[in-house]
């Protein structure tokens, strides 16, 4: 579907850190604006999301090299493995489906139904999760550094 690699992995394959959050609050300049953000009020606690995707045993690992591709194949897998019988079935990828997110204005999520939080905003660290799975993800060292970008479809 276009993604450089989709890997499947096991709960504890997954590097949960509450310090991500740590990085949203003071290094995003997003943070308080998104709808998906961990900011927004109603969202839950890191301990609250470790709850909820610690209950899921499998699922797979999205990478791309753009953020689009991975939220348009993390959500097609999402809805396959909604179809097959896995009613749970959630895609966590950083949004991407608005130029500009109705969040700035202060308008309501235009697709709600299909934006979803990003991997390290429900206190995942991506970075460790990435190595634990034998994929690719350093931090960029010059503006023009190809990146990386993961999704995941936690299934069951």
């Amino acid at each position: 579907m276009g993604a450089v690699h989709a890997v499947p992995f096991s709960q504890t394959d997954i590097a949960y850190d509450p310090r991500t959050l740590l990085k949203c609050m003071y290094g995003c300049s997003d943070w308080g604006k998104l709808h998906t953000c961990p900011s927004r009020p109603g969202t839950p606690s890191m301990t609250e999301y470790r709850d909820m995707f610690s209950r899921y045993r499998w699922g797979i690992v999205v990478h791309a090299h753009d953020k689009h591709t991975t939220q348009r194949v993390s959500y097609e897998l999402e809805r396959q493995a909604f179809l097959a019988g896995y009613p749970l079935a959630f895609s966590l990828s950083d949004c991407g489906l608005c130029k500009t997110c109705a969040g700035y204005t202060e308008e309501p999520c235009r697709f709600p139904q299909k934006a979803r939080p990003a991997f390290h905003s429900v206190g995942i660290n991506v970075f460790e999760t990435a190595h634990r799975l034998g994929l690719p993800l350093s931090p960029l060292r010059e503006k023009d550094d190809e990146q990386n970008w993961y999704a995941a479809v936690f299934v069951e």
